[in-house]
């Protein structure tokens, strides 16, 4: 359970392996912190970056987590809260960025982005959301986009996936209120990480570390959602609202 100044002893990050991710849990860590459980695909990678996160008073564990089985995804759950108990706090911070001139006409392509983005993120957070019902306590970080705010014809798919995903975890947010569940919704921008690698930064281009404080401070006011960086809420309140012939020809990546 979170100490008396809300600060989480138990963390699981869902992506385990997420540079936005492992940003976050390093920021949230305080002297009450316990527990970090990296939850991800590749273990090897996941060791790694365990490593990096370890002291004296700190116990990490790095857990096998495939998002696209999501079967397996109560199990991987119920056996983090039966091995550290309570999960104060869950990020849920995997998905494919994905090849728009590719995922807009492959559906092969677009079916594996659209199932991991939003499907594999639908039932992971329900996951979570179930036992922190039960616990009767909890927090959830969930990993949106400003791509999802009003999708681009570059990358349909993976900004429909997000615009799905942010709208999904704003309704089960607020049905998650009265147990006693916070869910926290993040829009970053461009965020230079493994991810975005190679790829031309867009403007107001962030960091993992900058993300990361925005989140800090969001749970601390108890947050619906925050973005990163912040002007772009007042940047998208405009492109919300740009006519469609003008939006389809602006340059915006």
């Amino acid at each position: 359970m979170d100490n008396a100044l809300g600060e989480p002893q138990t963390i699981l990050l869902l992506g385990g392996t997420s540079d936005i991710g492992l940003a976050i849990v390093r920021e949230l860590l305080s002297p009450a912190a316990r527990t970090v459980v990296l939850a991800c695909r590749d273990l090897e990678k996941g060791e790694a970056a365990a490593a990096g996160l370890r002291h004296a008073s700190l116990t990490v564990d790095v857990v096998a987590f495939d998002a696209d089985d999501t079967a397996s995804h109560e199990a991987v759950v119920a056996d983090v809260a039966a091995r550290h108990g309570d999960i104060d706090l869950a990020i849920v911070a995997f998905a494919l960025l994905g090849d728009g001139a590719i995922t807009s006409t492959d559906t092969t392509a677009a079916a594996a982005i659209a199932h991991t983005n939003f499907t594999a993120n639908v039932t992971a957070t329900i996951a979570v959301a179930n036992r922190m019902k039960a616990q009767g306590h909890g927090g959830i970080v969930l990993l949106s986009s400003v791509a999802g705010e009003r999708v681009r014809k570059q990358n349909p798919v993976y900004g429909g996936t997000k615009a799905g995903i942010d709208g999904f975890a704003q309704g089960l947010g607020d049905g998650l209120a009265d147990a006693g569940v916070h869910m926290m919704v993040v829009r970053p921008g461009f965020v230079q990480s493994a991810m975005t690698a190679g790829l031309k930064a867009a403007p107001f281009s962030t960091t993992p570390e900058h993300v990361a404080s925005v989140v800090a401070k969001g749970l601390r006011s108890k947050r619906r959602t925050v973005w990163a960086p912040g002007i772009l809420r007042f940047v998208f309140m405009a492109l919300r609202h740009t006519p469609g012939p003008l939006w389809r020809r602006l340059p915006l990546g």
